[in-house]
């Protein structure tokens, strides 16, 4: 009897420990194309309904032209059933059209905003915390070039190539998205193939969560198709012809669709509102199975586009057994901001106890550059500030010791 009840006990202790250590969240991230959105009152009017419904942790955005519009969105849109839920990153203003990201601040904190520039509208890298797993996550906006002729094909082409510089550059297990308006139309286009080609020695590819061969205009492909929600022009300058583009996507890479802090849930990409009985024809055309009739008159006056939504799991264990105990964990190491950086980055880090701290940064091999704390510190919120200007770009690590705890966080210099 005595030895059951020490089994049962272990047992108890060990479903309490497997439920804190391995505990998880849900994140819906979103994006969508808001059709040279300025803050028109008939837009948010349709905006606030089908982003009240979906519901989105990060929502990020195309066509949005100023950060007033993005202002407007947030306190219009965004935030005007519950005042304060959302926050918006810092906004950039790169030729033509803009992107922009919406974020529920109980989930998530924003760190940057990187442009990467191309020959036409800037790709920008939105670098974000999820706050119960401290786990960074880095998501790509794109609008790639309109149009079908060979000459729009290799420009897409030279936007992908000037994102996968990028890329290419990140540490394997590197956990980040791309989505947006790809204005793609088939598996074999150049941009397209680009994007999920696989190289020797770096990780900077993407997944697509579906297998989709050929030109994607067809009827087989209806439930993946974003774009037209019309088939007749309403005057706003969007594209008529009904659902039969697959426009809008998000792609995963390999360390979000492998198993991981951040793992991508399959079978959750899709266009919101689409049921797939509306090929080549409008999304408010009634029946529609998705969403209420109330929805899809809101996505159709919205936008030619519909959003597209992904579900991700975060898991939130701590680092080890010892870490329930949250007297135990001494420190909390933040990602550098910004980043990535030229030439300069904060490190900020904080102490719940006092103890001798140490904090090291490393190149992308593992070459230590620097101890550039080694002392001991009293409790408290500390800054240290790195200048790399006689370094080189690429990825370095920076690793913070107190006592016997230790924590890695990966940085990136572009210059």
């Amino acid at each position: 009897m005595k030895i059951s009840f020490v089994r049962l006990g272990a047992s108890v202790l060990f479903l309490i420990y497997g439920s804190l250590l391995f505990s998880q969240d849900t994140a819906k991230i979103m994006s969508y194309n808001l059709l040279n959105y300025s803050g028109q009152a008939s837009k948010n009017a349709n905006f606030r309904k089908s982003v009240n419904f979906a519901k989105p942790d990060v929502l990020v955005v195309e066509e949005i032209l100023s950060e007033s519009a993005m202002n407007t969105m947030l306190s219009e849109v965004m935030n005007i059933y519950s005042p304060g839920v959302y926050s918006a990153g810092t906004f950039i203003d790169g030729y033509d059209t803009d992107n922009a990201v919406f974020f529920k601040n109980s989930k998530f904190s924003f760190v940057s905003n990187t442009p990467i520039h191309t020959s036409l509208r800037d790709i920008n890298m939105f670098t974000l915390v999820h706050i119960a797993s401290r786990d960074t996550i880095r998501l790509f906006a794109v609008h790639l070039k309109a149009s079908s002729t060979p000459a729009d094909e290799q420009q897409r082409l030279a936007e992908v190539n000037a994102l996968r510089a990028v890329t290419n550059t990140f540490p394997a297990g590197t956990e980040f998205m791309i989505m947006g308006d790809f204005n793609i139309y088939n598996s074999t286009e150049p941009a397209y193939v680009r994007l999920l080609q696989v190289e020797t020695g770096n990780e900077g590819y993407f997944v697509d969560p579906y297998f989709l061969p050929g030109t994607w205009n067809q009827f087989s492909y209806a439930s993946q198709h974003s774009q037209s929600t019309r088939t007749r022009s309403i005057g706003d300058g969007g594209a008529t012809g009904g659902l039969d583009d697959r426009f809008d996507f998000i792609l995963n890479s390999n360390g979000v669709t492998q198993e991981g802090m951040v793992k991508y849930i399959p079978g959750t990409l899709k266009p919101f509102g689409n049921d797939g009985n509306h090929y080549n024809d409008s999304i408010n055309k009634r029946p529609n199975t998705a969403v209420p009739d109330s929805i899809a008159d809101a996505l159709y006056y919205g936008s030619d586009h519909l959003p597209v939504q992904a579900l991700y799991k975060f898991d939130t264990h701590p680092n080890s057994i010892s870490d329930i105990n949250s007297n135990a964990v001494s420190f909390i190491l933040y990602q550098n901001f910004p980043n990535p950086f030229n030439p300069t980055t904060i490190i900020n880090y904080k102490l719940r106890s006092a103890g001798f701290v140490t904090l090291k940064i490393f190149d992308s091999v593992g070459r230590e550059i620097g101890s550039f704390i080694n002392r001991k510190l009293h409790p408290g919120t500390y800054s240290f500030k790195w200048n790399a200007r006689s370094y080189s770009s690429g990825v370095y690590y920076y690793k913070l010791t107190a006592g016997n705890f230790s924590e890695t966080k990966s940085m990136m210099l572009l210059k």
